[in-house]
């Protein structure tokens, strides 16, 4: 049975319909992402699945006793109290009642004597009895754990980062039915969100998320929903499935508008001359090509893609910046670089990566002299022209309008030698005119992104400096910001947690691993990865040889009846789970199968279950093999 279900449903503020005559369903155990261009009404759709907004037409429906949570892209300011006050305060009035009883219990340990308070708890605790509370209490323990988080911590003294994930507690202590996430991996360090990735994953509920983190996508999302001109397009299948449908579905539907066009131009030719050569016409006729007018104004076209240009200067030097056994820190005790050297080259496209707070703007800021080494030297190279993305949006002034802020309020601007109105360069980052004149205040979080890179390829470079550039933007602009790196003359010097943009634009990464240590590692974030992994590897096997040496050797032992019967039976076991597994991605291929809605998650699970019970009989396997051999 649906959890929501929509039926021919369009909403709008007051002009034309944002949404318009919406079809969807959302099944028990669904991971659903959201996509679509800034404004299209990813926000809108997620407030009417929360019941936060009412749809202007058409029937929305929700189970009985289905429950939704919203997970916000912004942390609310004023966040006060401890961990666990906050994530009790998900379960409304009783939350409360635990979290006064647990403040009231801090006070006491403080003055043990104090009757008053001792009154009060009392109190506490018989509401607490009447109203299930302490099996309330237990729940909200095990959600904080799982979270990895310290119940006592002021929530006041976290990083963004980590209030993030006491929401998400906030939110999951409710146990709902459906879990509502926008922009979820925003401003988020990898570590976290890979290890939001591994939690979600375990989560038993229905998951409708908004991300541009494409690596996120592919890793949770099994049905991705289109928000396009107003439509609603639902693909049952995973990311990249989705992006060659998607690639089909706008080739197809290029062909079927050319040849509109063209029978409209030949109706519009046929009318001309039948009004010079005739009094009579065929009236059918003149209604078909009123209607083709009429359906050619109503279409909608495809929203444009930016267009990224670089402004043409000289060269750099061969050595851009040459840093030897450079350290940094505010304080003595908490080092961000310690004794840490490298050449950057022209050309080079260098990734900085940490976790947030680890100091990666202080290193960027270090190496582009902006503050002072405290130990060794940094030395730049000739005829540097640097320009700097910063992801704070502090060279943006929100007073003023969006061409002022890269045209200095001229009305235009010189672009390779040639000059060009302001609003017309604009509209290559898909600002309309009336856009190009409104205050940056008015802008979204990704329109100033846009506006930023406006502002920044303005100039002339030949070193770029970025810092968190793919925050908020769209899918078609970041690919297009990609592209534009990956063939850029110049110098990038990138801080990104973006591991497919990492991956796809730069030649090497800074990583800062804590205690002032900065290393090195050559290729994008798989490459670091899998270096990282093979260093962990081999450090686990000089232990592993180190404890062996240590301990006395044990003499081996004969496997049982019971264990010899159940290495006979592995191999077959394989073979049956091997094929039940081809037979699910043979159904799976079919053209026809993503339009059964049902089965597709069953299947999903399904496949996702026999991996890991292959998995685990080949280690059972292998386990067994060996202690046959000792």
């Amino acid at each position: 049975m649906s959890l929501v279900g929509m039926q021919d449903v369009s909403v709008g503020f007051g002009g034309e319909p944002l949404l318009k005559h919406m079809d969807l369903q959302i099944e028990p155990g669904e991971r659903i992402c959201l996509l679509g261009r800034n404004g299209v009404g990813k926000s809108t759709l997620m407030k009417l699945i929360a019941g936060e907004l009412t749809a202007d037409s058409g029937t929305l429906s929700r189970g009985a006793k289905v429950t939704i949570t919203s997970l916000t892209q912004d942390v609310p300011v004023g966040m006060m109290g401890t961990i666990f006050d906050q994530v009790a305060a998900g379960l409304g009035s009783r939350g409360k009642l635990l979290a006064d009883y647990h403040l009231v219990s801090h006070r006491i340990a403080a003055e043990p004597h104090n009757t008053a308070l001792l009154s009060q708890l009392d109190k506490l605790g018989h509401a607490l009895d009447s109203d299930n509370g302490w099996q309330i209490n237990q729940y909200v323990e095990v959600i904080i754990e799982k979270m990895i988080l310290d119940p006592d911590a002021d929530v006041a003294s976290l990083s963004a980062g980590m209030k993030r994930r006491v929401l998400l507690a906030q939110a999951l202590v409710r146990e709902p039915d459906i879990l509502l996430l926008d922009e979820p991996t925003n401003h988020l360090d990898i570590e976290t969100v890979i290890w939001i990735e591994e939690f979600l994953d375990r989560y038993k509920g229905s998951l409708i998320f908004v991300s541009h983190d494409r690596a996120f996508i592919k890793k949770m999302a099994t049905r991705i929903i289109e928000l396009d001109r107003g439509r609603l397009r639902s693909y049952f299948c995973n990311y990249e499935t989705y992006l060659k449908r998607k690639e089909a579905e706008l080739e197809a539907e290029a062909v079927e508008q050319a040849l509109f066009d063209k029978r409209l131009a030949q109706e519009e030719v046929w009318i001309r001359k039948g009004i010079r050569a005739r009094c009579c016409r065929n009236e059918g006729r003149v209604r078909a090509l009123k209607r083709l007018r009429e359906e050619r104004s109503q279409r909608k076209e495809v929203m444009g893609t930016a267009r990224l240009s670089l402004n043409d200067t000289q060269q750099s030097g061969r050595l851009v910046i040459e840093a030897k056994n450079i350290s940094f820190g505010y304080t003595p005790d908490r080092p961000i670089i310690s004794d840490f050297s490298t050449t950057i080259m022209r050309g080079d496209k260098i990734g900085i990566m940490g976790p947030n707070g680890s100091g990666k703007t202080t290193l960027l800021r270090v190496l582009l002299a902006e503050l002072a080494a405290q130990k060794g030297t940094v030395r730049h190279g000739v005829n540097l022209e640097i320009a700097y993305f910063d992801q704070l949006h502090a060279q943006l002034d929100y007073s003023k309008s969006v061409y002022e802020n890269v045209a200095d309020g001229n009305e235009t601007i010189v672009i390779n030698g040639g000059s060009r109105h302001i609003v017309g360069y604009l509209q290559d980052f898909l600002f309309t005119p009336v856009q190009s004149r409104n205050p940056v205040s008015n802008l979204s979080g990704g329109e100033r992104n846009r506006l930023l890179l406006a502002r920044l390829f303005a100039k002339p470079s030949n070193v770029l400096v970025l810092d968190e550039p793919t925050n908020d933007l769209d899918m078609e602009t970041l690919d297009l910001l990609e592209e534009f790196l990956m063939n850029y003359p110049g110098t990038v010097l990138l801080v990104s947690h973006d591991r497919e943009f990492l991956n796809n634009v730069v030649t090497s990464i800074l990583a800062m691993e804590g205690n002032g240590s900065v290393r090195e590692y050559g290729g994008g974030y798989d490459d670091w990865l899998m270096q990282r992994t093979t260093e962990k590897n081999a450090q686990a096997e000089k232990i592993s040889v180190k404890e062996v040496r240590q301990k006395p050797i044990k003499e081996g032992r004969s496997l049982s009846f019971k264990e010899k019967k159940e290495l006979a039976a592995i191999p077959e076991l394989i073979e049956k789970l091997e094929a039940q597994q081809r037979q699910l991605h043979e159904i799976m291929a079919k053209p026809d199968f993503y339009k059964r809605g049902d089965e597709v998650v069953t299947a999903t699970n399904k496949l996702k279950e026999l991996g890991r019970q292959l998995e685990e009989t080949y280690a059972r396997w292998h386990e067994l093999e060996k202690l046959q051999m000792d």
